[in-house]
């Protein structure tokens, strides 16, 4: 979006910023439906315990590539569409996918730079106090799991969390979704 006559620069600029942020919300949200539909697929009986997280993974990789319009609010809306979708305690999950998101952006600039599987101990970390927050609800609730079974989606997303962002980084790249903003 360049434009050479000075008297419509600024018209022309704010077209650019509109169509920057309709692309925006546009893949981002395909990208959220998508982890939404890959957190409500049917799975065998064996895979169900090893169900990765992928709408939280999503969530991460946006509040690090646009803190600037993914942020808490987001994460709080869909941690309560997860809570609809899989029938718990209303706020169970949007309580954990809110503390996620804000520590993501308190260390953004600095989860960065870092390497991806630096990215990935970090997220480790986030996803399992996630994890341990539900279990907590779930006890309180009279629902403790029957196994350490339970932290497994902590793993299995924190082994994904490479492949999810360099998946999403490319879907931003090639459809030159965000300028970075801070």
């Amino acid at each position: 979006c360049q434009n050479k006559h000075p008297q419509n620069r600024k018209k022309k600029n704010r077209h650019c910023a509109e169509v920057i942020v309709n692309k925006t919300l546009r893949i981002g949200l395909i990208t959220v439906i998508g982890a939404f539909m890959l957190a409500i697929m049917p799975l065998p009986d064996w895979a169900i315990a090893y169900r990765p997280d992928w709408v939280t993974l999503v969530l991460i990789y946006w509040a690090m590539a646009y803190p600037t319009r993914v942020g808490v609010t987001i994460a709080w809306f869909a941690g309560l569409l997860l809570d609809v979708s899989y029938g718990t305690l209303m706020g169970q999950h949007a309580v954990g996918m809110v503390f996620v998101i804000f520590v993501i952006h308190k260390q953004h600039q600095r989860l960065r730079v870092a390497s991806l599987m630096q990215q990935a101990v970090v997220i480790f970390f986030l996803l399992l106090f996630k994890q341990t927050l539900t279990l907590w609800v779930d006890g309180m609730l009279g629902r403790a799991p029957d196994s350490w079974l339970f932290f497994m989606p902590t793993i299995t997303s924190t082994l994904l969390w490479p492949w999810t962002y360099l998946i999403l980084r490319d879907l931003r790249r090639k459809f030159s979704v965000v300028k970075h903003q801070y």
